[in-house]
Formats: structure tokens, sequence, C-alpha cells
């Protein structure tokens, strides 16, 4: 089998991240999307930030997925980096995870990273792989009959809700 080449990048502060941004991962192999998973530090390791965002474009990256708890300015450092989108995932490691989701989200002007809830990896891989769809075919139709199949889940739960009985329920 030929080796895959990433389109999409998830880079996390450190490895304690792995159980959250595991669930993007998961959406990127669902969706067959080639992706690499690293651990980088906009304080620890600042140069090999500097050197992965200076050029995850040339190696094919599409999409960088980075995800920070904290001072979480990882995403936000490779942003400034790099024209490639960046979706942002704060990590609750303190205050909630409310630290992380401001550094993330009050980027200055030039310098957008698109942010999803705190912890909301599944939604970070969800928006790559849309901003793949924009250029693939097939995921473009994979991503349709997932949007499909959300639909017809909740349509589903709705029906089985009516079998629920209560006093004073009226449907």
């Amino acid at each position: 089998m030929e080796k895959l080449q990433a389109q999409v990048s998830i880079i996390m502060g450190s490895t304690s991240d792995l159980p959250i941004m595991e669930k993007a991962a998961k959406v990127l192999d669902k969706f067959q999307i080639p992706f690499e998973m690293n651990a980088l530090s906009a304080h620890r390791t600042p140069q090999a930030v500097e050197e992965f965002a200076k050029n995850a474009e040339k190696r094919g990256i599409k999409v960088i997925i980075a995800a920070a708890g904290m001072a979480a300015h990882l995403g936000g450092v490779i942003a400034s980096m790099t024209t490639l989108p960046v979706i942002g995932v704060p990590i609750k490691s303190s205050l909630e995870g409310m630290d992380a989701l401001l550094a993330i989200v009050q980027m200055p002007p030039g310098i957008p990273v698109a942010t999803v809830g705190i912890n909301g990896a599944m939604n970070a891989g969800i928006l790559a792989v849309q901003i793949i769809a924009l250029q693939d075919e097939r995921v473009n139709k994979q991503l349709k009959e997932y949007k499909e199949y959300l639909k017809k889940k909740i349509e589903k739960a709705n029906e089985e809700l009516k079998d629920i009985k209560f006093a004073y329920k009226t449907n």
C-alpha cells in the first residue's frame, strides 16, 4: 500500500490532550481523510512550531487542528505563520477551559483561528472534513450522507419519545 499523504494536521500542546483529540482523529478516519498527529508547544518548542507552520502547506496539509489548554497560544502562533485554515480546540485544563477558549478566540485582526467549543475536538474534525469536502467530491458525498444520518437519528428519537407516557404529557 502506498504511503498516504496527510491532508489534515492535528497538533496538541502535549500528549495529555490525546484523549480529547482522538475524537477529531476518529472523524477524519471515518471520512478516510489522511492526517498526522504531533505534539508541539508554542512555549516549549517554539522553533519546531515555526518550522511546522511554515512548511505545512508544502507538505500537502490543507487544514490544521490545534489544541491547547491554559495559555492556549498554539493555534494563534501557527495561524500567524501560515495561510492555511487553523481550527482551535480549547482544552479544559484549568479555569473550566475558559482561559483556553478566550486565548484562542480573541485573535487580532488578520490572524483568524476558527474555534470550536471547549473539548470540542469532534466538531473540529467535522469542520476540517467540511473544508476538505470543498475540493473532494468523495468526501462531499460522504459528508452529505452523514448530515442526513444525523437528521434521521433525531427524527427516530422524536418518534421514540411518543411512546413515553406521563400523566400530563400531551403528545
